[in-house]
């Protein structure tokens, strides 16, 4: 999952009590309760670095720049448009813009400027202001203004009915100043929503609101192939549609010495190769077409690269520690389809799955399984709930269905360790389905009254998936369920998950250290019946609903602590997902032509390629390409 990777995707923040991120000096005699321009905001109380750092500690100021980066993806791209949900954006297309914000990566939930300079915001968080710094300007030298900002905000709620519902509590935002944009929200109390505004990503309103070469003015509502404006590090440089794109380092890039990007973007170019699938891509690796593989799968990790250029040592093979995130994934049912609305059948299928013996034969006892929507995080719940934690329970009680196990004992996976555990695991999976309505005849299991066999549709985007979902198939078949493969390609594959045309899928949620508006995306009622939302299984449940707003609204570390721990616990007993699988590093697997900081940032290693650069000594010694 991609995100799976990562790029846990953005980085949530929030920011707790009175005592916040150091700020821009005041001016003298201001009053305690007006607003201070800051120069950074953090979850964990004071930010690291002073309003006059020079760089982050993780990179090398001094990182020689040049040479070509090559990368992969695999599948096809149709358009260089980053913010419609239609379409497949080319890779990299994120290296064209800054952020109001930027994220550092050795300290939890922090962001510092990056396009503003400044922030500040009052005590009840009902608004949030950014002033943006004097020399921001786009490639085509043209200044970066608060109404670009607006427009950007506007188009993305217009057109992106995620980032509209992420959006979504901020109801206006307006010029207050000649380089001042202010953000106003609907409520009071939500610490995150100002740094959620930090991470806009800012758009060109003049370029977009433009002529095109064609002489057609053109439009931010459908894809295009006309390499965009930006204001970032790099811009397109050439491409090759569906197959290839190459990015360029801007040389007279206007944030080159800001403290947030000194030592960073070290590539004259970096360069995307498509490849139809996984098993092309790593032989193109082997054959020396690209640089750098994250390799996702335990069986390659384990067998693929016992290859001349790895014995050699012309190949490196390195694995980084994932301490800055959790996850929680599996395969995730569609409560939509009426099959899956009884929990004793979602349950059931969970004790149907022999996890063991597929991490046996499959995964080369490499993973561990998940037991927690935020596993591998201080946030899972573990024993049985207390203090604030069972406070919160019991309210969520008085709102919605909870299971009794809530509150009686941790939750636990079936574990199948010999063939005995393996058929009483089957065993209580028919007793739960019969529980549930269903009766066995012949060989099928069908529903009792309408003698609807019960049939399973497992929908996947690659064929390194069959190795897990076949085992799965067969003990399903087992007890009588019947559970078929569809495999599609990576556009039908999101086509239709995005319009919730599926059974089953293997997928899940990337989690940062500091939960916050995003569970409403994940878990809460008004995003499962909207397309395209993270509430891929449709969970409607109002005890839910209460806890995620105890996370949201959360006065402190300890409260936000408690109330994830709870909504883990109202996760896991519903039994929305059968438990997948995970590993807390990342497999990287490059060939010896790089070098990169002697620390890495503790929270998101390896942080590549932002912080490494060329080396060239390296690069001669390990061959040409």
């Amino acid at each position: 999952m991609t995100a799976l990777r990562a790029r846990v995707t953005a980085l949530r923040v929030m920011v707790f009590g009175a005592v916040l991120a150091t700020g821009l000096a005041s001016a003298p005699g201001l009053r305690a309760e007006e607003p201070q321009w800051r120069h950074g905001l953090s979850l964990m109380g004071s930010v690291k670095y002073p309003a006059d750092f020079k760089h982050f500690d993780y990179v090398n100021p001094k990182a020689p720049r040049g040479g070509v980066l090559r990368m992969s993806a695999e599948g096809t791209f149709d358009s260089f448009n980053a913010i419609l949900p239609k379409g497949s954006a080319a890779a990299g297309i994120g290296l064209l813009y800054d952020s109001l914000m930027a994220s550092a990566y050795d300290e939890i939930s922090t962001e510092y400027g990056q396009i503003a300079e400044a922030v500040k915001f009052p005590d009840d968080f009902a608004w949030a202001a950014y002033r943006l710094r004097a020399g921001a300007k786009w490639h085509d030298g043209t200044p970066i203004t608060p109404e670009d900002v607006v427009w950007s905000l506007e188009k993305l709620k217009d057109l992106s009915p995620q980032q509209a519902f992420y959006y979504r509590s901020v109801v206006k935002a307006e010029v207050t100043g000649e380089r001042e944009v202010t953000f106003r929200f609907d409520q009071t109390g939500n610490r995150e929503l100002p740094q959620i505004v930090g991470q806009l990503t800012v758009l060109p309103k003049h370029w977009w609101e433009g002529t095109g070469p064609d002489g057609q003015k053109r439009d931010i509502g459908k894809t295009t192939l006309e390499p965009p404006l930006g204001s970032g590090a790099y811009k397109i440089k050439s491409f090759d549609p569906g197959k290839r794109v190459v990015y360029e380092r801007v040389k007279d890039y206007w944030g080159d010495t800001l403290p947030v990007n000194v030592g960073q973007n070290n590539f004259d170019e970096i360069r995307y190769d498509y490849y139809r699938d996984d098993t092309v891509e790593l032989e193109a690796f082997k054959g020396d077409q690209f640089d750098v593989r994250f390799e996702n799968v335990a069986k390659n990790w384990a067998t693929a690269y016992k290859f001349p250029a790895v014995e050699e040592k012309r190949v490196v093979l390195e694995e980084f520690a994932q301490r800055g995130s959790g996850v929680g994934l599996g395969f995730v049912m569609n409560l939509r389809r009426a099959k899956f609305q009884d929990p004793r059948v979602r349950l059931a299928l969970n004790y149907a799955f022999n996890y063991e013996e597929v991490n046996r034969t499959t995964f080369f006892g490499m993973y561990e399984r998940v037991n927690s929507y935020y596993f591998g995080t201080d946030l899972a719940a573990k024993g049985q709930p207390a203090g604030t934690e069972l406070e919160i329970l019991q309210e969520a009680k008085t709102k919605g269905p909870v299971p009794e196990e809530v509150f009686t004992k941790p939750f636990a996976n079936p574990v199948a360790a010999d063939q005995t555990q393996e058929r009483n695991n089957l065993r209580e999976a028919l007793r739960l389905l019969r529980e549930a309505g269903y009766v066995t005849e012949g060989t099928r299991l069908v529903d009792a009254k309408t003698k609807e066999p019960l049939r399973i549709e497992f929908l996947i985007n690659s064929p390194t998936a069959e190795r897990y979902v076949v085992p799965y198939r067969q003990q399903l078949a087992k007890i009588g369920i019947d559970l078929t493969v569809r495999s599609v390609d990576a556009s039908q594959y999101s086509n239709r998950v995005r319009s919730r045309d599926f059974d089953m899928i293997y997928s899940g949620w990337g989690q940062s250290l500091s939960p916050g508006n995003e569970q409403q995306d994940h878990f809460g009622s008004a995003a499962a019946d909207r397309q395209a939302s993270s509430n891929y299984a449709g969970i409607k449940n109002p005890a839910i609903d209460y806890v995620i707003q105890r996370v949201i609204y959360a006065k402190d570390r300890a409260e936000l602590e408690a109330a994830t721990r709870a909504l883990d616990r109202l996760l896991v007993w519903n039994h929305y997902v059968v438990p997948g699988w995970t590993y807390r590093f990342t497999r990287l697997a490059r060939w010896d032509r790089f070098s990169r900081p002697e620390t890495l940032p503790y929270y998101a290693e390896p942080q590549f390629p932002t912080i490494w650069w060329w080396d060239a000594e390296k690069a001669a010694k390990t061959g040409s390409r």
